[in-house]
C-alpha cells in the first residue's frame, strides 16, 4: 500500500546564543492513509516540534513532507490540529468558535448546511445541551471536546493532535480517548497523536513510533499494535499481549532512547509530486 504521508530526512535546526542546536534530525516515516499513529518519546526530544512541521507551523531546515502527494511547507486546513490547550476564542461560544472554520471551509455550503455540519461534531463529542456557552462557562474537558470537533469539523486530510489529553484529570482523559476514537472509526482519517503516555497509544494507535532523546532526536524504534478495532478497554487489560507490548515501549524509554540507531547512506525513494522546494533538498543532499 502506497504511504499518504511521507516524511524524508526531516531535520529542524534552531539558533542559539551558543550556535545552531539541531533538535531533530534525520527523522523518516511512512504513514498509510486511514492509519493511526502514536509519536511518543521523553520531554524535550522533539515530538511536538515534528508535529508542528507536519501542520506547517514550523519551518523545516532540511528534507520534505508530502502529504497525498503534495509539498507541505505551510498551514493549511488539510490539517486538523488539536493542541493540548484548546485555543478558543473567549468571546465565542463553542458553536462560534467550529463555525469560525467551517465558513472558511465549506465556503460553497449554505449557511444552513454549515449550521448542521457544527451542531454535528458538537452533538457527536457530548456538547449538544452546551454549545452556545462560551469557553469560561465550560470545564477544561469540555473546551477540549470543543477543540476536537473544531478539527473534525474541517474534514481534513490528516488529524494532529498534540498531547490532547495531557491537562486532563484521567478519568476526562479516558472518557475523551473514547470519543476521539469514536470519531475517528467513522471515517477512518490518518491521525498522529504526540503523547508520553504508553498507555494511551496502544489504546489508539495502529503503530508507535518512538523517538530517541534529544537534541539530534529520530525515530528509534516502531511498535505495531496488533489489537483488533473496535478496541475495548476492558479487554486490552486483560490481553497479555497488551503487557508485552507496555513492556516493550516502557524498555525502549528507559533503556533505549538514548541511543541513536546507525546511520545509514541508503537515499530514501523519492516522494511522489515533488515541488520545487523538495527538488532543492535532494540536490542538496546529494551533493554532499
Amino acid at each position: 500500500m502506497s504511504s499518504f504521508l511521507e516524511i524524508s530526512q526531516l531535520h529542524k535546526t534552531f539558533p542559539t546564543p551558543k550556535g545552531p542546536l539541531t533538535v531533530v534530525e534525520d527523522f523518516n516515516l511512512n504513514i498509510r492513509k486511514g492509519e493511526f499513529i502514536a509519536l511518543i518519546g521523553h520531554s524535550g526530544c522533539g515530538k511536538s516540534t515534528v508535529l508542528s512541521m507536519l501542520a506547517g507551523l514550523t519551518d523545516v531546515t532540511l528534507g520534505g513532507i508530502i502529504l497525498s502527494g503534495k509539498e507541505v511547507n505551510s498551514a493549511g486546513p488539510d490539517r486538523g490540529v488539536v493542541f493540548q490547550a484548546p485555543c478558543l476564542l473567549p468571546w465565542f461560544t463553542a458553536f462560534e468558535n467550529v463555525m469560525l472554520g467551517v465558513d472558511q471551509v465549506y465556503y460553497t455550503a449554505s449557511k444552513l448546511e454549515r449550521r448542521q455540519i457544527a451542531e454535528y461534531y458538537l452533538s457527536v463529542v457530548g456538547l449538544a445541551d452546551a454549545m452556545h456557552k462560551r469557553p469560561g462557562e465550560l470545564s477544561q474537558g469540555m473546551r477540549q471536546r470543543c477543540g476536537i470537533a473544531r478539527a473534525f469539523a474541517l474534514s481534513p486530510k490528516m488529524l494532529l493532535l498534540d498531547e490532547p489529553f495531557g491537562m486532563l484529570d484521567n478519568l476526562t482523559k479516558m472518557e475523551l480517548q473514547d470519543v476521539l476514537l469514536d470519531l475517528w472509526q467513522r471515517d477512518q482519517k490518518t491521525a498522529l497523536i504526540v503523547t508520553h503516555d504508553v498507555d494511551e497509544a496502544l489504546y489508539l494507535a495502529d503503530r508507535v513510533v518512538m523517538m530517541t532523546d534529544g537534541p539530534n532526536a529520530t525515530v528509534g524504534d516502531i511498535l505495531e499494535v496488533k489489537f483488533p478495532r473496535p478496541r475495548n478497554r476492558k479487554a486490552l487489560l486483560e490481553d497479555p499481549a497488551y503487557y508485552a507490548a507496555r513492556e516493550h515501549l516502557i524498555t525502549f524509554l528507559e533503556e533505549r532512547s538514548h541511543h541513536r540507531p546507525e546511520r545509514t547512506n541508503k537515499k530514501p525513494p523519492a516522494p511522489p509530486a515533488a515541488t520545487s522546494g523538495l527538488r532543492r533538498f535532494m540536490g542538496a543532499l546529494a551533493a554532499t
